[in-house]
């Protein structure tokens, strides 16, 4: 009888500590399998990583210096316009000492940003379509021009073959299993100490596990100072709305399907200047106004209760790691 008791008095707490203790937040970035084929109605403006190559494998004794580099992103078409902005890209460089040459990775999307970002509302389909994949892109040479101009080409640290070979490995492994970029960073507040709802996962976060990848091998970084760009959504708690099949199938919610077309639709490439006036109030009415934001995070759908200031773009420092002990001969 007392435990009966209890529970109705406590029951509420219960049931709210047994909610909490199932979230977990920021939402775990999903990983897959293997990476599907892209179909052919995803197109990009530029070609994916035009020159790419195979990440070559170096000599035990080989030393390689490691360059962090940042320019702004679409630096070729526009210069430093985006720097003003602090909407940055982000890549590593490494130079070998043996072989006398230099090399780039970078992580970004095979579609654009925008495509990445939002998706197309295709005739015939109740779901949207979306050409949201990001994947790795190594070639031979640094832009020493591109890097240097408006942004960053700075040593950061060097490291052995041995620990470059691992590394590769690695690299092989989180892009085939990494294959969804996802622009946002959700949190609660502007306040760096606010809960993170979901992390995005775009060139910069690449660069950092990357980074933290070497420190794991050994690698000892300088201490300078590196900040990153995040493009972040402010929100209350965001509401769990189901997958693709759930949302939009035969079975699916046609209220809320309707809601999240009607919500990406002023999202759409815009074809005149009036057009886009047209769907930017339409944008502000949904967001701003009425708080409203439909999030597309490891193939499901999230309602956002969205909170002032909204959106904002960070650019913030995260320290480069602190290397281990262990090294991989360096």
């Amino acid at each position: 009888f007392l435990l009966l008791l209890l529970a109705a008095a406590w029951g509420p707490c219960f049931s709210e500590i047994l909610r909490s203790s199932q979230r977990r937040w920021p939402v775990p970035y999903r990983r897959f399998d293997y990476r599907p084929k892209t179909d052919p109605y995803c197109q990009a403006r530029y070609t994916f990583c035009p020159t790419g190559s195979a990440i070559p494998v170096m000599k035990e004794e080989d030393v390689i210096e490691v360059y962090r580099l940042q320019a702004p992103v679409w630096e070729f078409k526009y210069g430093d316009l985006l720097g003003h902005l602090k909407i940055m890209h982000d890549a590593v460089g490494f130079r070998s000492s043996l072989m006398g040459k230099n090399y780039t990775m970078e992580w970004y999307e095979l579609f654009q940003l925008g495509n990445c970002t939002f998706p197309h509302l295709r005739p015939g389909m109740d779901a949207p379509f979306w050409c949201n994949q990001g994947a790795a892109c190594f070639y031979e040479g640094i832009d020493d021009a591109h890097w240097k101009e408006n942004g960053t080409l700075v040593l950061v640290t060097t490291i052995s073959g041995i620990m470059f070979n691992e590394m590769a490995k690695w690299v092989k492994y989180d892009n085939e299993t990494g294959i969804y970029y996802e622009t946002w960073t959700v949190q609660a507040s502007p306040d760096k100490q606010s809960v993170v709802w979901f992390d995005s996962y775009e060139c910069s976060k690449f660069i950092l596990r990357t980074y933290q990848k070497l420190a794991d091998l050994g690698a000892v970084f300088k201490k300078i100072q590196t900040n990153y760009t995040s493009v972040v959504l402010f929100s209350g708690e965001p509401v769990y709305l189901g997958n693709e099949t759930s949302v939009f199938g035969p079975q699916g919610n046609k209220t809320l399907a309707a809601a999240i077309r009607d919500f990406y639709y002023p999202f759409k490439p815009h074809q005149t200047v009036r057009e886009f006036f047209v769907d930017l109030i339409k944008i502000i009415d949904h967001v701003i106004l009425n708080h409203q934001f439909y999030l597309f995070y490891n193939l499901e759908y999230w309602f956002l209760p969205m909170k002032f200031p909204y959106l904002k773009v960070v650019y913030e420092e995260v320290p480069l790691p602190t290397g281990s002990k262990t090294s991989f001969g360096v």
